[in-house]
């Protein structure tokens, strides 16, 4: 069935599709998985992985949905109907609610800080502020009530629908999120020693890279850009068909990549000059951020404001998780929307506290050698989402029309029949390839092969 609603506007999709790639992705997880992955050469993986993986996988998904203005799971059976093809969509819904599941645990404690920065309870003088991030995250009750109340304001956006939801919030906070951006980073870039901090982020090492490294750019890639789960599927089954395709993929990878040089020009200088480890892991923001508002004149007022806008940032990537999950039982009878958006928050929130308890009662419950919370990203980013990414490679390049493809890429644009073709062959040959051999080196199956020879 056809979707009912559309965005009101071109830029409402835009950052609508922005808000759903910039947050934690971006904001949390890029600087911390950085700072573990050897700095300078990982971001640059992950630049090369966003631009010539993420920016046509994105259009690719632009076009299934666009085409179809159909939810996910609707929009593959449109197209390749009587056929498994449709297990994709469910792939993504499945990815989606596992993602939702943990990413609302990361919600929770931004939740946690912004109401202790109301209060002044933050930042001190002489301030552990990486124990008080474990002390806060070890207590069972407070993480899981934090995690209810973020998953409660992204159900009832969702389930007000796409206009005068999603799209009405996403104008207002995108903008404001930058300009605080801007903010942290001056402060922190003329911290001392800032200049080693900036090296470490943006000056590649080659030598850190390992086989793992790679995947966790590529993971990160996808994460980033909320592609290989037919998120923008969904997003973009709401597009008008009078609408370029090109222009919000360039602006929403433009702006994912802007926010990613931005957190890591923020996080990295201040990581250096204050003397804190870069490989802190998931706690690194927590950890910076108060440690840097610290050193700042009226550092309480910036930090709650930095720390409400990044709440909303993380709210509109839930927002999308929701709305894919949501989108693909309700299947276009909005009547039925607000019903099922609760029932699934319900659902998500009961899977998501073992994640939760992962720095509490559950911390020695490990899955090979990982946390519940860290299995639980690493299940998603590495290995649900590059395989989704490849089906939807191989089903865009083999179960839709060319001309099809053509015309639904290049109407509205500039652009010729070359970067068509330029684009079909990437999809077609680049992305499965690279997957499968970045797979194969991981699992060790390449060295074995290599040796061979």
């Amino acid at each position: 069935m056809q979707t009912s609603e559309q965005w009101s506007s071109k830029i409402g999709f835009i950052l609508s599709a922005a808000g759903s790639a910039i947050g934690v992705g971006a904001i949390w997880k890029l600087p911390y998985v950085t700072g573990i992955s050897g700095g300078g050469a990982f971001f640059l993986l992950f630049i090369l992985f966003s631009l010539f993986m993420g920016f046509p996988l994105l259009l690719a998904e632009f076009v299934i949905g666009r085409s179809t203005q159909k939810e996910a799971v609707s929009a593959y059976r449109s197209i390749a109907p009587h056929t498994k093809w449709h297990w994709i969509g469910k792939l993504g819904v499945f990815t989606c609610f596992l993602l939702l599941s943990f990413y609302s645990v990361i919600g929770g404690w931004i939740v946690i800080y912004f109401v202790k920065g109301l209060f002044g309870g933050i930042i001190s003088d002489g301030a552990d502020y990486s124990s008080v991030f474990n002390q806060t995250i070890g207590n069972p009750a407070l993480v899981i009530a934090a995690q209810f109340v973020f998953l409660a304001f992204t159900v009832l956006v969702v389930a007000k629908g796409i206009q005068n939801g999603i799209e009405k919030v996403s104008k207002i906070l995108m903008p404001a999120l930058f300009v605080l951006f801007l903010v942290l980073i001056i402060r922190s870039l003329t911290l001392p020693n800032a200049v080693e901090g900036v090296k470490f982020f943006l000056a590649p090492d080659f030598s850190n890279i390992t086989s793992e490294s790679i995947l966790f750019a590529m993971g990160q890639a996808f994460f980033s850009l909320s592609v290989g789960v037919s998120v923008m599927v969904t997003y973009s089954s709401y597009l008008s068909k009078k609408e370029s395709l090109i222009q919000p993929a360039i602006s929403i990878v433009s702006m994912n990549l802007l926010i990613a040089l931005l957190a890591g020009l923020a996080i990295f200088p201040a990581v250096f000059s204050l003397g804190l480890e870069p490989a802190e892991g998931p706690g690194l923001l927590f950890v910076v951020l108060p440690a840097v508002f610290d050193q700042i004149i009226f550092g309480e007022a910036f930090l709650i404001g930095f720390l409400a806008l990044f709440l909303f940032a993380t709210l509109t990537s839930a927002f999308s998780m929701l709305e894919i999950i949501v989108a693909s039982v309700v299947k276009g009878k909005e009547e039925n929307r607000a019903k099922y958006t609760y029932l699934v928050g319900a659902l998500i929130l009961i899977v998501g506290v073992p994640s939760a308890l992962s720095y509490s009662v559950l911390s020695d419950f490990l899955i090979f050698s990982k946390t519940i919370f860290d299995s639980a990203d690493y299940l998603v980013s590495n290995i649900l989402m590059p395989l989704g990414v490849f089906l939807i490679s191989i089903f865009v390049t083999q179960k839709i029309k060319k001309s099809t493809l053509r015309e639904e890429l290049l109407q509205h644009s500039r652009l010729g029949g070359k970067a068509f073709q330029i684009w079909f062959f990437i999809m077609r040959y680049i992305i499965p390839i690279v997957i499968i051999i970045v797979f194969l080196d991981i699992t060790g199956i390449l060295d074995k092969f290599m040796s061979i020879f």
